[in-house]
């Protein structure tokens, strides 16, 4: 989609620093960080959100949140990180792109927010 900031990192338009990548899931550093791991996690299919998503999309999503259990591995944070789907605007979605967040590396607190 061309109007959309996450598929156009994705198609090497714009920078990122890429974490990991295959054929359905592309992953990037955030450039605004909550912690000292921050990635997102994102298909590669263009879905607007959450609360867009199809029965369809389930496996994709699904490989977003093993992708993030796997750059947690890799980065030593098994012991404490959150994956997190900010929906819509009121709960902090600014790209509507569906994507993960994966933050890490210092203790989080609850409730979030």
């Amino acid at each position: 989609m061309k109007d959309c900031l996450f598929c156009r990192i994705m198609c090497g338009e714009m920078p990122s620093k890429k974490v990991y990548e295959d054929d359905d899931v592309y992953a990037f550093e955030d450039l605004h960080p909550q912690g000292p791991t921050h990635v997102l996690v994102i298909p590669k299919k263009h879905i607007r959100g959450l609360k867009e998503a199809a029965p369809e999309d389930a496996e994709v999503i699904g490989r977003c949140h093993l992708v993030a259990a796997e750059i947690a591995r890799q980065r030593g944070i098994e012991d404490g990180y959150r994956t997190v789907f900010n929906v819509g605007p009121r709960a902090g979605q600014s790209v509507f792109h569906l994507h993960v967040h994966l933050i890490g590396g210092r203790t989080l607190h609850w409730p979030p927010g």
